[in-house]
């Protein structure tokens, strides 16, 4: 027993944290790949893409209610050594997911267009998207698992086997992109259709192998019971920690949603640049993400250890290192951002309206930084409420408003809406230190030990 609490308390940030720097960059990678193949087809199929994208990422959201819930849970309970618990929260994820994503599968492919309609999609972009969303759909529920195979081997440390599965899945996406799209090997041109079933084969493949490794290094392994007899009590915990967390990144994608919207009156140029720059601007925050995570993992082992000083400086120490990357590697960008953007489209129009938003990513990183990382500590040691709380008021007071005063009404086309996002980041940034410095898990713990001191 004593072997394995010191294995998951003294467990370093690095040895988290690189697999999942590199598995975030795969997995990113994989977009933007999409984008670049998909742009040499049509860029009317990436603007569809993309925004079917966003309709996929808000049902996604839902699965990591769960998700989220057992990473907590379980390294929480991995640091205060209740490691029966912990397998328990496991199975429950397991289940729970399950069904969940059999639910959002059904409704995605029966309602698939009438979201669709509330971006104003017309044309090629529209039936693009449609086609795409109606495919991919169809694996809601094999991700829904997958998310949750992934947070149970995270949250013991097994960061590299997650990092090998998304190896392998980028080779099996990227290989069926390039035959969609270029019809490799005699093969028809299937594009849009063609990678929305790659995406499939790709998800098949991750849940087998998630399931082989979960079992190989945690001997768990799932049986129907664990789908048809799921603990009510650990469910209720799972959604005590995870709908809150939900919560805030339904709200930023409906604001998006809205925001799109709004990026869709400015023109068609527009709406392909913001796709192209989202891709761009994911080498800004992917190593945020990566630490992000990691700090996370710690954290919820530290809080249920009852080491609330080592839980302070740690998200302390993230916090330093994730903004300096991020400014530097956002300056980056914007000074080489017209080669950058000529990978992706030669349309003159779209890269004069991406330029400057290049710029103003410089202004955004470094307050998404502080954001990421302290809004994900405070998750992890329970301060599950004040994330959302704070996310929904900027989020629509701030990102949304902003973005039609700025890029509508004052005419800054697409610059506004990327100054009105920075506005938020950094609105909800200040207030996550703040919370932070105030040391909220001395008065909220979600798991007691022996080791805690009132």
């Amino acid at each position: 027993m004593n072997i394995e609490k010191n294995k998951y308390q003294e467990q370093s940030l690095f040895s988290i944290t690189w697999p999942l720097f590199i598995e975030i960059s795969l997995h990113m990678s994989v977009g933007i790949l999409a984008t670049l193949i998909l742009s040499s087809y049509s860029d009317q199929a990436v603007a569809g893409v993309g925004v079917a994208n966003q309709i996929m990422n808000i049902f996604i959201i839902l699965f990591n209610v769960t998700a989220v819930g057992a990473t907590i849970l379980i390294g929480q309970n991995l640091g205060a050594n209740q490691l029966k618990t912990a397998r328990d929260y496991a199975r429950s994820a397991f289940g729970l997911n399950f069904w969940i994503g059999i639910v959002m599968t059904i409704i995605v492919i029966a309602f698939g267009g009438i979201f669709l309609n509330f971006y104003g999609l017309s044309g090629e972009v529209y039936d693009y998207a449609y086609s795409f969303l109606a495919i991919t759909g169809l694996s809601l529920c094999i991700e829904a698992v997958a998310l949750a195979l992934s947070a149970v081997l995270r949250s013991h440390g097994y960061t590299r086997e997650t990092m090998f599965v998304t190896v392998i899945m980028n080779i099996i996406s990227i290989a069926g992109y390039f035959i969609a799209v270029h019809g490799l090997f005699g093969l028809p041109v299937t594009g849009v259709v063609g990678v929305s079933v790659t995406i499939i084969v790709a998800r098949i493949f991750l849940v087998l192998a998630l399931l082989g490794f979960v079992y190989k290094r945690l001997a768990i392994k799932f049986s129907l019971q664990d789908i048809f007899k799921i603990d009510k009590k650990n469910i209720k915990n799972l959604m005590v920690i995870g709908i809150p967390s939900a919560a805030e990144q339904l709200s930023y994608q409906f604001s998006q949603v809205v925001i799109t919207s709004f990026v869709a009156i400015i023109g068609d140029a527009a709406l392909a640049a913001r796709v192209y720059i989202l891709n761009i601007s994911m080498f800004c925050f992917m190593f945020t993400m990566a630490i992000s995570q990691g700090t996370q993992l710690l954290i919820a082992r530290y809080v249920g250890a009852g080491m609330y000083e080592r839980t302070l400086k740690r998200g302390l120490k993230t916090l330093r290192i994730a903004v300096s990357v991020s400014l530097v590697i956002s300056l980056i960008i914007a000074l080489t951002g017209k080669g950058l953007l000529g990978i992706f489209t030669s349309d003159p129009a779209i890269i004069a309206v991406a330029i400057p938003v290049l710029w103003a990513i410089v202004f955004i990183e470094p307050g998404r930084a502080v954001n990421m990382v302290l809004m994900g500590s405070l998750k992890s040691v329970g301060d599950v409420r004040f994330p959302v709380v704070i996310g929904v008021i900027s989020m629509w007071g701030l990102a949304v408003v902003l973005s039609y005063v700025f890029g509508i009404h004052f005419g800054l086309g697409l610059l506004g809406v990327w100054l009105a996002q920075g506005a938020d980041e950094w609105f909800r940034g200040i207030f996550a230190y703040r919370r932070w410095k105030s040391q909220p898990w001395l008065r909220k713990k979600l798991v007691k030990t022996k080791a805690e001191t009132i």
